[in-house]
Parts: structure tokens; C-alpha cells; sequence
């Protein structure tokens, strides 16, 4: 039996397509092994949004390399399909797999033998036109559910659609019967993923259904699959955030009251230069709708700084329109350059440390509004999902609104649901809890 090792970066997607890459290996007999044990093979799937993809690519093949000299490296994902000749200059790399040859990964594995040069098998990107389901189970308590891929948007920063291709969909019938499946596998939460989810339906595998499938239908049906006990959208954009979509999930039993929205800036002139598809009135309009059905939701963004031409003027806009905004955290990107977008091309760069300095500011406000939506729910009496890890004597978990708690380690909570009393907030930002609901109702 051999053994395989995998090691992922980036977004959730990219987490339950190896996943599900992993099953395929041990259905075939290899033994899963964790990246920093001996392995015969090394599997890394890369992302294209961190700027140092390159180095980080090199700096794991290092670590791999180092424990299993003569072990067989395998690199897959978006920066694989990006840059394939780029990797295959790294020492010790055997094997570049582009964005369709991935999920036929064992095809190419008959022989283990070290290579002096990598081999490529990279497709051009329209090629990649067809929809592979995934999901990960057993890495972490949540699982991730593919339903969507690649992207149809020209946002003029990204290099997500040369990597993943056009949009395209899973069927509701199959995403469903993902979902069933999971949930056999004693799941209490269903993560939904995909590049541009809200997008789903477009392109989608041939279906019965005498019109095309939307995301709100999808959140419908998987709303009734019995034995998942949560759903919760992982990222939307806020032009496909449909007032009927939040009207469902703010009376949904299944769904929980939490979005992340990407807004990448709070300057309509920097807006117009990335060529989102939405002004900043829209996504204030969007949060403003959230919160007048569900007071309690979390409300998570995306917000670039120190794009091309965005000057301090332009960073205020947006500084003070997100310190104004009911959300609840923040996501923050420096702006690195990318080949082959647009915005390679833009002039008015801002300096680096203009760049890094106005990051510092954005994530210094995100832990302000982060402690305040954690303070107002202190004394709430919440449902939260515990997870497996063991830190210093604590777990965490989440309550249905992303809340992060902890308790005193016990292993007999994890992947069980429990109502708890939001006590009190910790030095590290969690919130502890001291006593459980049902525990203080029995004693009364």
C-alpha cells in the first residue's frame, strides 16, 4: 500500500475538490497520509489569489521534499493552470495538471519514478467546460459542497476565469443527492461553494426541468434534505444577492443568517475601474435588506485596497462607508499585480507601503466590528456546532450566526450541536461559554 499526502491552498472550493481527489486515491488503495508524514506521493493543489503563489509552491515541494527525497510531487489547481511551465521549473516537481486533467489525476500515476523534468498536462482553458462535483468530508466538521465553477465575469483584477474557465453548475438533482449522502455520514453543516454561486444554473449539466435552475431554486430543495441540520452560503455577489433569496434564508429552517459579500471597494470611481457589476448604493441596499429581516445576521466582506489610481481620497470613501455599514467583519486583499489581467496595464500604482498601510487600517476596523457584533449578542442563548480541535485545553466552534466560541476541551462535543449561553468575550476575540441552555432549564 502506498502512501498519499495532499496539501491545499486557497478557497473552499479548492478544499473540496481535494477532498474529493483523496477519495479517488484511496478507492484505488493508497493509504491518505498527512502532508508531514512519509509519502510515496505529494499532492498540492494551488491558488492563484495569494501573490506569492510561486514561492509558496516552492517552499512546500522544499518541505515534501525533505521528508520523502525520492517521493513522486504532483501540482495541481489554479496557479498549475495559470503558470504549468513556471512549476515545472521547480525542483522536484514531477507532474503540472491544468484545470480538467486534475480530476483524472491517477491516470497519469503509472509510474512513481522521479522525473529530471516535470511532465505537463495542461489544457487550454475553453476546454474546461464541463462540471465535476465535489465535496470534502473528514478533514474538518463542516463539509464543503461544490455546486458551481468557474466565472463569466471580466472583473479586471482577476485571473480566476483563465484558471477555471467559463461559469457552469451541478444540477439541483445531483447537488441534492450530494447533499443525502453527506448527510448519511452523520454531517450536522453543509457549506455551499463555488466561484460565483450565485451564478448557478448557468451552463448547467443537462437537467428535465423545463426551465433553467436558479440558485434560489437549489436553496429551496436543499432547504428539505432531512439530516443536515445547517446551510450556509460560503460567498455571493451582491448583484445575484436577490431580495427573494434573502427573503427565503430569513425564514428558512436550515439556512443560517449569515452572508459574505464581496464589495472589493467602497469608491464608485474604483468600482467602475474593476468593472464590478454594482455601484456601492446597491451593496449598502443589500446589507440594509438583511438586517430589517434578520437583526442577528453575520455579514462578512471582501474588500481590495491599493488598486491601480485608488488614491487617499478614494480609500476614505471607502474606509468610512464600511465603518458606517451594519456589517460584521472583514476580508482584506492588498492589490499585487497579476499577468494577464487589465489591470496590469493601469497606471497610478500605489506604493507598496501605502498599500500595506491602508490594509493595516481595514483590519484594524475589522476587529472593531467584529467585537461589537460579538458584544451584542452576549447573554443570547445560541446554537452552536463544536469542532474537533483540542488548543491548549479548549475547542471551538460556531454558533448559526459565525459567532466563534470556546469551552473547556471535550471530546464527547465534537460535531454535536448544542444550545449555549454567549457568557462573556475572551483575550483572544472568541466568546466563552460557561454553562449549556438545556443544562441551566434542567436545573430550573
Amino acid at each position: 500500500m502506498k502512501n498519499v499526502a495532499f496539501h491545499t491552498l486557497g478557497c473552499k472550493l479548492n478544499f473540496s475538490e481535494t477532498s474529493s481527489i483523496a477519495r479517488l486515491f484511496e478507492e484505488q488503495g493508497y493509504n491518505k497520509v498527512d502532508f508531514k508524514e512519509p509519502a510515496d506521493v505529494y499532492v498540492i493543489n494551488t491558488c492563484t489569489v495569494t501573490s506569492n503563489a510561486d514561492k509558496e509552491c516552492k517552499q512546500i515541494v522544499k518541505s515534501a521534499l525533505n521528508i520523502s527525497p525520492d517521493a513522486y510531487i504532483v501540482i495541481i489547481g489554479c496557479y498549475a493552470q495559470l503558470k504549468p511551465e513556471d512549476i515545472a521549473d521547480i525542483d522536484g516537481v514531477d507532474l503540472v495538471l491544468g484545470a480538467s486533467e486534475k480530476f483524472k489525476l491517477l491516470n497519469y500515476l503509472n509510474d512513481l519514478t522521479k522525473k529530471s523534468k516535470a511532465e505537463i498536462y495542461s489544457c487550454e482553458i475553453e476546454e474546461a467546460d464541463f462540471f465535476v462535483g465535489s465535496y470534502s468530508f473528514g478533514d474538518r466538521t463542516r463539509v464543503f459542497l461544490k455546486v458551481q465553477d468557474g466565472c463569466d465575469y471580466s472583473c479586471s483584477f482577476c485571473t480566476i476565469p483563465l484558471a477555471r474557465g467559463s461559469s457552469r453548475s451541478d444540477t439541483i438533482a445531483n447537488a441534492v443527492k450530494n447533499a443525502e449522502d453527506i448527510a448519511k455520514q452523520n454531517v450536522k453543516e453543509i457549506v455551499l461553494t463555488g466561484i460565483n454561486l450565485g451564478d448557478f444554473g448557468h451552463k448547467s449539466l443537462k437537467t428535465d426541468s423545463p426551465k433553467e435552475e436558479t440558485f434560489l431554486d437549489l436553496v429551496k430543495e436543499l432547504d428539505k434534505v432531512e439530516g443536515i441540520e445547517r446551510f450556509r452560503i460560503s460567498s455571493i455577489e451582491p448583484n445575484l444577492l436577490k431580495d427573494e433569496i434573502i427573503d427565503y434564508v430569513a425564514q428558512s429552517k436550515r439556512f443560517v443568517p449569515h452572508f459574505h459579500i464581496p464589495l472589493q471597494s467602497g469608491s464608485n470611481k474604483v468600482l467602475k475601474t474593476m468593472r464590478r457589476r454594482y455601484m456601492r448604493e446597491l451593496y449598502s441596499d443589500r446589507v440594509q435588506k438583511i438586517k430589517s429581516l434578520m437583526p442577528q445576521c453575520c455579514i462578512g466582506v471582501d474588500v481590495i485596497v491599493g488598486f491601480p489610481g485608488e488614491n487617499d481620497e478614494d480609500f476614505l470613501d471607502t474606509y468610512n462607508f464600511l465603518n458606517e455599514l451594519n456589517i460584521s467583519y472583514l476580508h482584506v486583499f492588498t492589490y499585487s499585480e497579476r499577468d494577464n489581467t487589465d489591470a496590469v496595464h493601469l497606471k497610478d500604482l500605489v506604493p507598496i507601503a501605502v498599500r500595506k498601510k491602508r490594509n493595516k487600517m481595514l483590519r484594524i476596523l475589522s476587529a472593531k466590528k467584529l467585537r461589537n457584533f460579538y458584544e451584542k449578542h452576549l447573554g443570547e442563548t445560541r446554537s452552536v456546532l463544536f469542532e474537533a480541535d483540542n488548543k491548549n485545553g479548549f475547542m471551538h466552534g460556531f454558533t448559526d450566526n459565525y459567532i466563534k466560541v470556546k469551552t473547556p476541551y471535550n471530546p464527547e462535543l465534537n460535531n454535536q450541536l448544542k444550545q449555549v449561553i454567549l457568557m462573556e468575550l475572551d483575550a483572544d476575540g472568541s466568546v466563552l461559554i460557561n454553562s449549556f441552555a438545556e443544562e441551566i432549564s434542567r436545573l430550573a
